[in-house]
């Protein structure tokens, strides 16, 4: 007998283990063999959009969020995946919309979808919007850490850092081994000088717990402050590992920027001078600047574009929330973007 075709549930359920993996070629694959067979299926044609979606190749995602939507115009994931994909083009209303319309079908006690929603929102800047997602969320499952963090991780891009600050700390009552959370609130009490909390908390995680190479570099440079440990201490060696896994061996540069990280703490620990934002959010104006004859050209890591002098590219980063921190007192714009470039957060095009 022939071997039977697979049902598009496990067409599916194999292209959704694909796409966790982080396989989306594979899972495309997978789900077009399926739409072969099955060309009516809402769900194959909702997992062909996540996958373009995660390839970055957004109409295409589009396409296959609204061809589900032609099939089920009420499905809750077809929805939230069209609205990801529109903001993605700027359409900020229309995504809105789709996502406003799974409040209106009833889906408020999808804890994941709403978180789902909140974190898109939270990517593309639309803070308050995310906020009103978590807070949702959050009122569904009162217990739940995920939510709760989200709502102080929303509330510190407003500018609420002790607002943020005491949501966080809940969350972390509620799970003590949330080390998303952890990190995070490490990072603001960093960023307002108060090391010793801010080594507590960065502490507490595992290099594996790290995907973004600021923490690691603030616990190593705070472990040498705080700690008096040497550069090559065993106790830093796995964080610096860590480090090689994330951006590739340390060069002279990174030492570099090491060395200047460590004397800014020494020089302001009794003295904390503004506030570093952690996702970027908050910059004093830059005031009396000498303005460069020469335009730039530079690319975040989320992929938005930016050009102009140095002090207009920094000025239009900080409208645009795409900041990763802000600059030090005694750097100008450039020093502070050439820095940012080398730290990974951004690259020079021009």
């Amino acid at each position: 007998m022939p071997t039977p075709f697979l049902s598009s549930e496990e067409y599916d359920e194999r292209a959704h283990q694909l796409y966790n993996e982080g396989q989306y070629d594979e899972a495309l694959d997978v789900l077009r063999e399926g739409l072969g067979l099955y060309p009516n299926s809402v769900e194959l044609h909702i997992g062909v959009g996540y996958a373009h979606h995660a390839r970055e190749d957004y109409a295409w995602a589009r396409r296959s969020f609204e061809e589900a939507l032609v099939l089920d115009p009420d499905h809750e994931d077809a929805l939230a995946g069209l609205g990801e994909t529109l903001l993605k083009f700027g359409q900020h209303e229309n995504a809105l919309r789709s996502f406003n319309h799974t409040l209106e079908l009833g889906y408020q006690d999808d804890v994941e979808l709403m978180l789902q929603i909140g974190r898109a929102l939270f990517r593309e800047g639309l803070i308050e919007e995310s906020k009103q997602f978590f807070e949702i969320a959050a009122q569904q499952t009162p217990d739940a850490a995920e939510a709760v963090s989200c709502i102080g991780y929303a509330e510190h891009r407003l500018g609420n850092d002790e607002t943020a600050i005491s949501t966080l700390r809940r969350a972390l009552q509620m799970d003590p081994d949330h080390t998303e959370a952890r990190i995070y609130l490490g990072n603001i009490f960093y960023d307002r000088g108060d090391y010793e909390a801010a080594l507590y908390h960065l502490d507490r995680s595992t290099p594996e717990d790290h995907w973004d190479e600021l923490g690691i570099w603030r616990l190593i440079e705070l472990k040498k402050m705080i700690y008096r440990l040497r550069d090559n201490d065993p106790e830093l060696r796995p964080w610096e590992d860590r480090l090689r896994d994330l951006s590739g061996d340390l060069d002279d540069i990174d030492e570099m920027l090491a060395e200047i990280e460590a004397k800014y703490i020494d020089a302001t620990q009794t003295e904390a001078k503004g506030q570093l934002e952690l996702f970027g959010a908050l910059l004093s104006s830059f005031a009396d600047v000498k303005t460069a004859p020469e335009s730039h050209r530079i690319k975040t890591d989320d992929g938005n574009t930016f050009e102009g002098t140095w002090e207009e590219i920094v000025d239009k980063m900080r409208d645009a929330n795409c900041l990763k921190e802000s600059p030090k007192p005694e750097q100008d714009a450039e020093s502070f973007i050439r820095r940012s470039a080398d730290a990974g957060l951004l690259r020079i095009l021009r």
